[in-house]
């Protein structure tokens, strides 16, 4: 399991991600995620993927399928590769890539950090809110 304070900077080459002054945003805390799997958070209108692997490594990534208006939260993992339950596509958690057909394009992936058992997923600032700036 990613230790308490530990950074984990799981984003890819991703221009959503990459291209804008990140925000860490505090999610959930590390133990009300499953032992393994994905739960959906929505983190001021972008709905992500907050996934844990069974290495125990948390990752963030877009919930909405390339292929399809899917929630990529409601699909199996296997390692680290999450399905899309509609269509079967499959998208590496760490990268966004998709490994499977019908989908061709990635997802966007966001770096997660874990402090005192706190989930942080870094966001675009142009999300938040003035209001919460």
């Amino acid at each position: 399991m990613t230790p308490d304070h530990a950074t984990t900077d799981h984003a890819a080459a991703d221009p959503v991600t990459n291209q804008a002054e990140l925000v860490p945003v505090a999610v959930c805390r590390l133990d009300e995620l499953p032992d393994v799997g994905a739960a959906k958070a929505d983190i001021y209108g972008q709905p992500v993927a907050i996934v844990h692997t069974e290495d125990g490594d948390v990752y963030a990534i877009d919930d909405i399928c390339s292929h399809a208006n899917v929630s990529l939260s409601e699909g199996e993992l296997e390692g680290c590769q999450l399905e899309c339950w509609l269509h079967g596509s499959r998208f590496d958690v760490r990268t966004g890539a998709p490994s499977g057909l019908p989908a061709t394009e990635p997802v966007a992936t966001f770096p997660v950090t874990i402090e005192d058992g706190e989930v942080f997923v870094s966001v675009p600032a142009s999300l938040i809110p003035d209001s919460e700036k």
